[in-house]
């Protein structure tokens, strides 16, 4: 604090702008918007592979099995 009492105002003055520019530097953002950061963030998931289609069998298993479940209550109670 010593040292900044000791420089020429206009001096310091200087320096803590460029300090506060290179402060607000740090903070910018690559996207104007969310929906230009939500874009972004789709494509790289896409490009990772993340959304693929994989065929999953277990919706069909689990309707066969309720439809088995149906039908033999069915019959035990004809």
């Amino acid at each position: 604090m010593e040292s900044i009492r000791r420089q020429n105002p206009q001096a310091a003055l200087m320096s803590l702008e460029a300090a506060a520019a290179s402060a607000r530097g740090g903070f910018a953002c690559l996207f104007s918007n969310s929906d230009e950061y939500e874009t972004a963030v789709i494509s790289e998931r896409r490009a990772q592979g993340r959304y693929t289609q994989s065929r999953s069998y277990w919706p069909l298993a689990l309707f066969l099995g309720c439809a088995l479940v149906v039908a033999g209550t069915a019959l035990l109670f004809a």
